[in-house]
């Protein structure tokens, strides 16, 4: 995922120092497979049993079945590579942007692509705090025309398909591992208005995917998922594999062999070197959420095991959708640091007046809240401050005028200054409280 910093720079940089590695994806375990882009793999993880855990290996960066670029254009026809939105929530400025492009839907199936692909982000965002956030993304979904219908692989390992991403099981040799060419899908994405995120829906009925990080370099995106269209369990995939790139959450699952951790305390919010007693005393990582009830079962404490590793590591929860896709949710940790992810790449608040340039004290100046869901997690609360100290009156208003917030006549220029603070209960710790905000400031002529 390509990281877009807003609101206050130094908020961010003070939670994700805490909370959140400071590069734009997992940092990895030292032994956990590597790639490059010279050496023409990636580094990619799947989940073999749709009810287990996760496994990783490299890949091929392109695939052996996707379709020429003459045969695309003499058989797809203008259709191909058009945009639709799923989902435009505000300007992509402001927003998290998830592009969604189908493999193995020809011409004549790209209105079941459009209905596959608003299912799978339905089933996404029922999941929380997905569910909670969903008016913080804007999603667009591309069509891509392939000459043939389905997916290599699918039902078995002889069947070949020609589709314009290339999508194909047995990748690796690894039935359940959906592979696809990273430069056709990206030749896709760059079609999206912007693209933070990819979800590739390949059209079958097998359960199947991949998640593909470290990209950004080479794509400006950080993270592709693929999934199957017509499998329940696969849109797990895409919740886990989005949670790397947004929260930055680590794996909460172990290898056999592994033995234990060797590094030091690992950056990601969801795993750690302490145990529940340090953490408590230290006051750092999910101390503030120990001994609570989880949403993934249980309560919240140190469990052994995770970031590949088997000792000396621990994760808050004994499961949740980081471990496991037996697990359909995200531990309390987990979730806070989703919240923190998605304010970091996208702000609830969004200026309609021009903050560059002064105003008049009786200019009206109006703000957009982004729409997040009732009864939810998210509580965004507006308030509006004049040279800092705040207009009680104004509190949840979109528009004011700034003589009635108190902005006095006379020469001096005066700020206006709009905030918006989500005051969800799903945040307990300050630093992230100070990403899940955003400011617009105006000058006002006395």
């Amino acid at each position: 995922m390509h990281i877009r910093i807003r609101g206050s720079a130094a908020a961010t940089a003070l939670a994700l120092s805490v909370l959140l590695p400071a590069t734009g994806t997992v940092a990895a375990a030292a032994e956990a497979p590597t790639a490059t882009r010279e050496s023409g793999g990636v580094g990619v993880e799947y989940f073999p049993d749709p009810k287990g855990e996760g496994a990783r290996t490299n890949v091929p960066a392109a695939s052996p079945h996707t379709q020429s670029p003459s045969a695309s254009r003499q058989r797809t026809g203008a259709e191909d590579g058009e945009v639709v939105p799923i989902a435009e929530t505000g300007p992509t400025a402001d927003r998290l942007d998830v592009t969604i492009i189908g493999d193995g839907y020809t011409a004549a199936q790209q209105e079941d692509f459009l209905a596959d692909a608003r299912a799978k982000w339905d089933a996404v965002t029922d999941i929380e705090p997905y569910k909670s956030y969903e008016g913080l993304f804007n999603v667009w979904a591309v069509q891509a025309v392939s000459q043939d219908s389905g997916v290599t692989g699918d039902p078995t390992q002889d069947v070949t398909r020609n589709t314009a991403l290339g999508s194909y099981f047995f990748c690796d040799g690894i039935e359940r591992l959906v592979c696809v060419d990273l430069d056709k899908t990206k030749s896709y994405a760059d079609r999206a208005p912007a693209t933070d995120l990819v979800i590739v829906v390949s059209n079958s009925t097998k359960y199947g995917g991949a998640g593909y990080s470290g990209l950004a370099a080479d794509y400006g995106y950080d993270g592709v998922s693929t999934l199957s269209s017509d499998n329940a369990q696969s849109t797990l995939i895409a919740a886990h594999e989005m949670a790397h790139s947004i929260g930055l959450l680590a794996d909460e699952y172990q290898y056999d062999g592994y033995g234990a951790h060797p590094g030091d305390e690992p950056a990601a919010a969801n795993v750690s070197k302490l145990t529940a007693d340090r953490m408590a005393a230290q006051g750092t990582k999910w101390s503030a959420w120990l001994g609570e009830t989880d949403p993934s079962g249980g309560v919240v404490d140190t469990f052994e095991g995770g970031d590949y590793y088997e000792y000396g590591i621990y994760r808050p929860t004994a499961d949740s959708i980081m471990r496991s896709l037996s697990n359909d949710q995200f531990n309390l940790p987990g979730r806070e640091a989703m919240i923190a992810g998605f304010y970091r790449s996208a702000n609830a608040l969004t200026p309609l007046s021009d903050p560059t340039t002064r105003t008049s004290r009786f200019a009206r100046l109006s703000v957009s809240l982004a729409t997040l869901p009732d009864g939810t997690l998210a509580r965004p609360q507006i308030r509006w401050y004049v040279d800092g100290r705040e207009a009680k009156q104004a509190r949840g208003r979109t528009s004011v005028v700034p003589a009635a917030l108190g902005v006095p006549s006379g020469r001096r220029a005066h700020t206006v200054t709009a905030k918006v603070v989500d005051m969800t209960p799903a945040v307990r710790s300050a630093e992230v409280r100070g990403v899940a905000s955003n400011s617009v400031t105006w000058t006002v002529k006395g």
